[in-house]
């Protein structure tokens, strides 16, 4: 049985994303952001509980998605919006980029939009999402770091 803080959640959390559409759709009104931005982080914990929330946004390796969502819920807040809405889609691609495949693989069982995502470009694009793409770029940071410190000077 789902709980009422549970539905109101849902609810918040829809209405957060309408607001947010709406704020985008009216060209970056930074008011409708704002309330968009409310209404989405307190649907958020009232969905998934405060202990979750608080956990899910506490994870060291999250960090920098952290930073840059709420960097941009606070550039839209001081009337910045073009920016703060880019900062705020690299945090949400960041701190939910692992979820994207699951809900594509998801969608590919779906009977009118399953075609579209079980198309091979599609399928490469939502792949990339997750740990693979994280731990080919930790892969890449290593290489990097474990270059002599003369190969890295410029020429």
């Amino acid at each position: 049985m789902v709980s009422d803080n549970t539905k109101l959640g849902t609810g918040l959390l829809f209405l957060g994303c309408v607001f947010l559409f709406l704020g985008v759709l009216f060209l970056f009104d930074s008011t409708l952001l704002a309330m968009g931005d409310i209404l989405f982080l307190v649907g958020l914990t009232l969905t998934i509980g405060p202990q979750r929330t608080m956990r899910f946004f506490s994870r060291q390796d999250r960090m920098r998605g952290n930073i840059a969502f709420f960097g941009g819920v606070l550039l839209v807040m001081i009337r910045w919006p073009i920016v703060g809405m880019i900062c705020q889609c690299y945090g949400l691609i960041y701190l939910f980029g692992q979820f994207f495949p699951i809900a594509a693989n998801a969608m590919r069982e779906m009977p009118v939009v399953g075609s579209l995502f079980r198309m091979p470009s599609v399928e490469r694009f939502f792949e990339s999402f997750g740990s693979a793409s994280r731990k080919s770029s930790a892969s890449r940071r290593e290489a990097y770091d474990s270059q002599s410190s003369f190969s890295r000077l410029p020429v």
